[in-house]
């Protein structure tokens, strides 16, 4: 079933009939997404189909490969998701990049029925040459542009969402839209023309506790409980999400229960054998989880502090 206004889905199970929006801040983020989004579907067979924009059209399969991005990257959360050839799939046409002046111009000025068209065409095209779905991802940046016809790219969403929506596509899309240039009543107005937002992979979720990565600041968030049945699972997430320098954060405002096992585990977060050098934030701990952490002696160390929660 496709996602529901409203709610989000991570990027790993989204399906054919999916129209989702990206809202980002940090190009780490995207390229977690977009990178989790692109390999999922080649070696689903399907199509992918990336419009792009920021990123030039040429340099797109080297962005989603890209290494370390510097001292902050956010390491994958899967052992499968490195290694993927992306200039070897865009050789072999499965991955298709585009740039927004040839999908959204091609008559010299921006027109959603033309648009839609011409994802109908790529759609049936697709099938056609024997893959089993289509993804579409589009960098929407080009809207700001001030290219004719632009101001109607609400309607457009709007439009396609509405065919998502009411056709059986054996297609799933991504809008990605950059917080840092688009306002929030832009963003609210555009997030209702989608079924709802997408967001990465998460590092882990067992029912009882879920890790998702964070990315400004680059750390993990926590929600659930943190006990003596999460916390191995909890340790081995932590050892490999932040890199080997530079300030870790974990989010705990998701966080509903922390025994001593889950604090002794808080409390050792900053140890130098997961992560050398590394600064530690706390942030959004409950008072009395606060208060444990402190009698810990968690704060007498240097470059780790707490903030509570408030509210």
């Amino acid at each position: 079933m496709p996602a529901e206004t409203g709610h989000s889905k991570s990027v790993g199970s989204m399906e054919l009939g999916d129209h989702l929006c990206l809202f980002f801040d940090s190009d780490a983020e995207r390229r977690s997404v977009m990178a989790a989004y692109v390999r999922d579907g080649v070696r689903a067979n399907h199509k992918v189909i990336y419009i792009s924009d920021a990123v030039p059209a040429r340099d797109v399969a080297a962005w989603l490969g890209g290494g370390d991005g510097g001292p902050d990257t956010v390491r994958p959360p899967r052992e499968d998701d490195t290694g993927f050839d992306f200039a070897a799939a865009m050789d072999a046409g499965h991955f298709v990049v585009r740039t927004a002046e040839e999908t959204f111009l091609a008559s010299g000025r921006f027109d959603p029925d033309e648009s839609l068209a011409l994802m109908a065409t790529e759609i049936d095209l697709a099938l056609v040459q024997g893959y089993s779905g289509v993804r579409i991802a589009g960098e929407a940046r080009f809207s700001l542009r001030r290219w004719p016809g632009t101001e109607r790219h609400g309607d457009f969403e709007r439009m396609l969402d509405q065919v998502f929506m009411t056709t059986d596509l054996k297609a799933m899309a991504i809008c990605q839209f950059d917080r840092r240039w688009f306002d929030e009543a832009r963003l609210a107005e555009l997030e209702a023309g989608h079924m709802g937002r997408v967001r990465a992979n998460d590092h882990y979720d067992d029912g009882a506790l879920r890790i998702a990565p964070t990315f400004t600041p680059p750390g993990a968030a926590l929600a659930g409980v943190l006990d003596a049945g999460t916390a191995p699972a909890a340790e081995k997430v932590l050892a490999s999400v932040a890199s080997t320098a530079g300030l870790l954060c974990l989010d705990l405002h998701g966080l509903t229960g922390c025994d001593d096992a889950g604090l002794r585990l808080l409390a050792d977060a900053d140890n130098p054998g997961l992560g050398l050098g590394r600064g530690l934030l706390l942030r959004g701990a409950a008072p009395e989880l606060a208060g444990r952490l402190r009698e810990s002696g968690l704060l007498a160390r240097s470059g780790v502090s707490v903030e509570e929660r408030t509210g």
